[in-house]
């Protein structure tokens, strides 16, 4: 079931699905895994932008797939496109699908050398909440000619840090926080006040072996923590130590990764709506990332009821 926004326009549902499974996949096999996860009940899909299909493409793909559920970019990447073709793209998509589209921002880099993508380096576009200010003007500055959608468009922010929260909580309808803590998610709701969407990210390993879950896992905490300036500095806000940020710690791993039965991570799930999240999104991480994981998405269907 979905809520209504401010601006007349549904919420996401309660629990969704958030996955970058969808990339190296055939496009058939994609289709059928998003509308399955549409009959299974969830209240939207999310996927992220690296080096498979661009946003937009995967965004048509998926809309075109299902007839009902919300899809959402998280994230659109500003690096990758000029505000004129983002702008552009957005009201494309909300014309042919009204309503079920949020667009994603972020990507912004902040460190004074190309952050490193797979071997590809990825410029730095200038300070965080600066440059995402600049691309959302930008983006609202364009003189577009075609036809507007009905409802405003529906935008959030990949938003960790207390400027770009307020930043996502005064310019679009919240904030999409990626690789968190539940403490993370109550001090996003203190710092944006009732009205701003959040919807929180949470990764999940659905295994009962607790051992080899938590391999899993701690990889890919390390995945992150080696090699994303921004999560870097968000671990250490969240009080994580330098040796800890430095080295990783199991302390981490059960802070950003729910892993074991179903139970452990719906006990994760009902802690983020807790302290505060309106979404939650699962990223189901296995030992086979190149693999659709349609049986855990199939298994964890229960927690839309939550």
């Amino acid at each position: 079931m979905t809520s209504t926004h401010k601006d007349g326009a549904p919420r996401l549902g309660r629990v969704g699905i958030w996955t970058f499974a969808f990339d190296g996949r055939p496009a058939g096999e994609v289709r059928d895994a998003a509308a399955e996860i549409e009959e299974l009940g969830y209240g939207a899909l999310w996927f992220g932008e690296g080096f498979g299909r661009d946003s937009v493409s995967q965004s048509w793909l998926l809309l075109s797939a299902t007839r009902r559920i919300p899809v959402a970019a998280g994230i659109a990447n500003i690096a990758f496109r000029d505000p004129i073709s983002m702008a552009a793209a957005e009201r494309a998509i909300n014309e042919g699908y009204p309503d079920r589209y949020v667009l994603g921002l972020g990507g912004h880099r902040v460190s004074d050398t190309p952050i490193q993508m797979d071997g590809y380096a990825i410029p730095s576009r200038g300070r965080a909440v600066a440059t995402m200010g600049a691309y959302l003007d930008a983006m609202d500055a364009i003189p577009l000619n075609s036809l507007a959608p009905p409802h405003p468009p529906r935008r959030m922010l990949a938003a960790l840090g207390p400027k770009m929260l307020d930043l996502a909580a005064r310019r679009t309808l919240g904030a999409h926080s990626y690789f968190v803590s539940v403490e993370h998610t109550a001090q996003a709701r203190q710092l944006m006040g009732p009205e701003a969407l959040l919807a929180v990210e949470q990764a999940v390993v659905l295994d009962a072996d607790v051992a080899r879950a938590r391999e899993v896992a701690t990889e890919h905490v390390d995945s992150y923590r080696s090699a994303a300036p921004h999560q870097i500095a968000s671990l250490r806000r969240l009080g994580f130590t330098e040796d800890e940020v430095a080295h990783g710690s199991d302390r981490m791993v059960d802070a950003i990764v729910a892993y074991g039965g179903a139970d452990a991570i719906e006990k994760r799930v009902r802690a983020h709506f807790d302290a505060g999240a309106d979404h939650v999104c699962l990223q189901v991480l296995t030992s086979c990332p190149e693999e659709i994981p349609l049986a855990e998405w199939r298994e964890l269907s229960a927690l839309t009821t939550l």
